[in-house]
C-alpha cells in the first residue's frame, strides 16, 4: 500500500510536500481548479525542484481547463525536473469547471483527451483534429530538451461513475476514486475489469488504484465530535456533502442518490442552499466555497459522527490500519488524504507516526 497527500497549491507552501516526502509519503498529488488555488504547474515545479524521492503530479486535471497538447507539454516539463517521478491525473472535471458555471466533461471528450495526451507523451505523432479537418502533431526539437519524454508518465483517470471507471480500466495506468468504502470500492472494481475486457487487456500488473479520503487518528478518548477531529476532517465532509448535491441535482433529485450518511442532514443542507444570496444559476460559487481548504462555519453543523464515518477514516490507529487492510483486499494500491489546509502538517504527522509503519 502506497500513501499519497492531495496538497492545496498554494504557491507558498510547495514545502508541504517535501514535509511529506520526510514522513515517508510516496505520493504528491497537486489538483487543478484554477477559480480557487494557485497555478498547479506553478506549485508542481518547485514541489519537483525541492523534492528527491517522492512521486509527484497533477490530481487532477480535466479536459475543459487546457487543450491536450497543452497539458502534455506542462507534465513533460515538469518530467525534466523530475525525471522519472512524474504522473498525471485526469477526470471529468468537478469544482475545476463547477465554478465557471459548466459542467464536467462528458466521457467521451475525457477519452479523446486522453488519446492526444497519451500519444504525445509517447513521443507519437497524433491525430489532433482542428474543426473536423485531420490535423497531424508531434513534439518538436526534442534533441534540445525542453521536455523529457524518455521517463514514461503513467496517466491516470480519476472517476467515481461507472463509463469513467470502464475508461480507466481500457485505457489509464492507473484509477483514482473518493470512497473509503470496500463495499462501493468491490462494486467500482468490477466496471473496472469490465472496461479492461472491453479494452481486450488484463490490467497490468503496475496498475495505480487509489483511494481519496481524510483521516484523524484518535488520541485515547477522543471522540469524533472534538474540535480537533471536526476541525481537522470538516471540510473534506463538506466537500463529499457538496458533491453529494451535485450528483442529487444530475440525478433529477431521486433520493436513492443521497448517501446513507448524509440523509439525516439531507433537508437541512437543502435549506441552507435555497437560502443562498446568490440566484440559482450562481450558486456554484457558495455551495463550493471553502472546498477542500476550510469548513464554512455555517455548515459545521453538518460534521456530525455519521458524516465523518461515512466519509473519512478517523478512529483508534488499529481501527484506521484495518480499514485500510479492508480496502487492500479490494484491489486498492494506494490512499491519498486531503484534509483541511490548515491542518495538513499535523494530519501528515500523525498518520506518518500511527499508521504508514503498520504497512512497511
Amino acid at each position: 500500500m502506497q500513501f499519497g497527500i492531495m496538497m492545496d497549491p498554494h504557491i507558498d507552501r510547495w514545502d508541504l510536500a517535501r514535509y511529506a516526502e520526510e514522513l515517508g509519503f510516496d505520493r504528491v498529488n497537486v489538483p487543478d481548479s484554477q477559480m480557487i488555488w494557485s497555478d498547479p504547474y506553478a506549485v508542481l515545479a518547485l514541489v519537483a525542484s525541492n523534492t528527491r524521492r517522492i512521486q509527484i503530479g497533477i490530481g487532477v486535471t480535466s479536459p475543459e481547463l487546457r487543450i491536450a497538447p497543452v497539458t502534455a507539454c506542462a507534465i513533460a516539463t515538469i518530467n525534466r525536473i523530475a525525471p522519472g517521478r512524474v504522473f498525471l491525473g485526469i477526470g471529468t472535471g468537478h469544482t475545476s469547471v463547477r465554478l465557471m458555471g459548466r459542467k464536467p466533461a462528458p466521457v467521451a471528450r475525457l477519452q479523446e483527451y486522453f488519446r492526444v495526451v497519451r500519444a504525445l507523451l509517447d513521443g507519437e505523432e497524433v491525430n489532433y483534429p482542428d474543426r473536423g479537418e485531420p490535423r497531424l502533431i508531434k513534439f518538436m526539437h526534442r534533441d534540445r530538451h525542453y521536455i523529457n519524454l524518455e521517463d514514461r508518465i503513467p496517466i491516470f483517470i480519476a472517476a467515481n461513475g461507472p463509463k469513467a471507471i470502464r475508461l480507466a480500466g481500457e485505457v489509464a495506468d492507473g484509477w483514482t476514486t473518493a470512497t473509503k468504502s470496500p463495499e462501493v470500492g468491490q462494486r467500482y472494481f468490477r466496471e473496472l475489469y469490465e472496461g479492461a475486457r472491453i479494452g481486450g487487456r488484463e490490467l497490468p500488473s503496475g496498475f495505480y488504484a487509489s483511494f481519496q479520503t481524510c483521516a484523524c487518528v484518535l488520541r485515547p478518548g477522543e471522540r469524533l465530535e472534538s474540535e480537533r477531529v471536526v476541525n481537522e476532517v470538516g471540510s473534506y465532509v463538506t466537500t463529499i456533502l457538496h458533491l453529494s448535491y451535485e450528483v442529487w441535482q444530475a440525478s433529477g433529485r431521486k433520493n436513492e442518490a443521497v448517501p446513507p450518511f448524509f440523509r439525516n442532514i439531507w433537508e437541512d443542507y437543502l435549506k441552507r442552499v435555497a437560502g443562498f444570496s446568490l440566484p440559482p444559476e450562481g450558486r456554484f460559487r457558495q455551495i463550493h466555497d471553502g472546498h477542500s481548504t476550510f469548513l464554512q462555519p455555517e455548515e459545521r453543523a453538518f460534521i456530525t459522527p455519521e458524516t465523518i464515518r461515512g466519509t473519512c477514516l478517523a478512529g483508534e490507529p488499529d481501527e484506521i490500519i484495518a480499514h485500510i487492510r479492508a480496502m487492500e483486499g479490494v484491489g486498492f494500491k494506494g490512499l491519498n488524504l486531503l484534509p483541511s489546509a490548515d491542518c495538513q502538517r499535523n494530519v501528515y504527522r500523525d498518520f506518518a507516526e500511527h499508521i504508514i509503519p503498520a504497512f512497511r
